[in-house]
C-alpha cells in the first residue's frame, strides 16, 4: 500500500475513532491536502454522519459501504489493539495509529497481527504521513508542510517539526513525510521505507531524524546497503550527551553498553555514504546547500 501511495494513486481512507475531539479536529486538514476519507468508525450510537462522511459502528460495514482501504487510528490508548484487529478483519492494508502510550503488549500483538495477515501499521505514537497536496494521514503540523523534493522520516515528532519548519522557510519542501514513532515497538521502522522511497521519482533526497537507542538507524543503513539506494542522505542523531542506560525522552532512547549509542550508529550510517549531524543548524545548512530552492 504504500507503494501505491507514493506512485500518486489515491487511496480510499477511513478513520476509527471518528467521532472524536482529536478527529473532528483533524479530518478537514487531512482533506485539505487530497485525502479521499470515505467513511468514519466509532462506537457511538447516535452519530451517523461528519460533514458528510458516513460513519459505521466497525470497519467492516464502512469497507463494504465505501471500498476504504487505509485507516487512521485516533483511538484512546486501551482501544488500539482493538481498533487494529476491526481494521484487520475488514481487509484494511495500511494503518496510522497516531495514539501515545499503548499497553506495549498491545503494540506486540498488534504489530504481529498486522505481519501475518500481510498489512502495514505505522505507528504507534505517530504523528502520521503526508505528501503535501496529495495526501495526509494524521496530524503533521501544517505550519511545517510545504512541497518539494525531500523525503523526511523521523523517530522524534517534535525534531521533525523543527526541521521540517526551518527547511520550508528556506524553500525546502517535502515529497514525502512519515513519522516512525519513537516506541519500542512499532510497525514500521526506517528500513522498510528504504525501497519504496528509492523507486520515488519525486525523492531526490532523504533526511532521517533519529536518536540514540534501539537499531534503527544500523538497519537502516544496512538496507541503504543491499538496496543501493542512490540518493543523498542526510541524518540527525539526537541525544548525544545522554548516559547509558537512562531512558532520554523516547521508550525507544535506551542505551545498553555499545548498542544503541551515538558512535555505532554513526559509524554505520557513515559507512552507507550518509551525511551525519547532531546539530540541528548543521543538517539543515547541509540540506539546503544540496537542493535547490523551490519557487513558491
Amino acid at each position: 500500500m504504500l507503494d501505491k501511495i507514493l506512485s500518486g494513486n489515491s487511496v480510499r481512507v477511513l478513520v476509527q475513532g471518528a467521532t472524536g475531539r482529536t478527529a473532528r479536529r483533524h479530518i478537514s486538514m487531512m482533506q485539505g491536502h487530497g485525502t479521499n476519507i470515505v467513511a468514519g468508525v466509532s462506537l457511538r450510537s447516535d452519530v451517523t454522519d461528519i460533514d458528510g462522511i458516513p460513519v459505521f459502528s466497525s470497519c467492516g460495514d464502512a469497507v463494504a459501504e465505501s471500498g476504504a482501504e487505509v485507516s487512521v487510528i485516533m483511538v484512546p490508548p486501551d482501544a488500539v489493539l482493538a481498533a487494529v484487529e476491526d481494521a484487520v478483519t475488514a481487509g484494511i492494508k495500511l494503518m496510522v495509529a497516531v495514539t501515545e502510550g499503548v499497553p506495549t503488549h498491545d503494540a506486540i500483538r498488534a504489530v504481529a497481527l498486522t505481519r501475518d495477515q500481510g498489512a502495514t501499521l505505522i505507528g504507534p505514537t505517530t504523528p502520521g504521513l503526508v505528501m503535501p497536496g496529495k495526501l495526509k494521514l494524521g496530524f503533521l503540523p501544517e505550519a511545517c508542510i510545504r512541497p518539494g523534493p525531500l523525503a523526511v522520516i523521523a523517530r522524534s515528532g517534535t525534531l521533525s517539526y523543527e526541521l521540517s519548519y526551518r527547511l520550508a522557510e528556506r524553500g525546502i519542501g517535502q515529497s514525502f513525510w512519515v513519522g516512525a514513532g519513537g516506541d519500542p515497538v512499532k510497525g514500521t521502522r526506517f528500513a522498510d521505507f528504504v525501497p519504496p522511497l528509492k523507486q520515488h521519482g519525486d525523492t531526490s533526497a532523504l533526511l532521517v531524524i533519529g536518536e540514540i537507542g534501539g537499531t534503527d538507524e544500523e538497519d537502516f543503513a544496512a538496507a541503504l546497503l543491499s538496496h543501493n539506494f542512490g540518493k543523498p542522505v542526510f541524518a540527525l542523531l539526537a541525544g548525544s550527551s545522554a548516559p547509558e542506560g537512562v531512558t532520554m525522552g523516547h521508550a525507544g532512547a535506551l542505551v545498553h553498553g555499545k548498542s544503541g549509542t551515538l558512535a555505532s550508529k554513526t559509524a554505520a550510517l557513515e559507512n552507507a555514504g550518509v551525511s551525519v549531524y547532531t546539530r540541528i543548524r548543521d543538517v539543515v545548512e547541509a540540506v539546503q546547500s544540496a537542493l535547490p530552492r523551490q519557487n513558491d
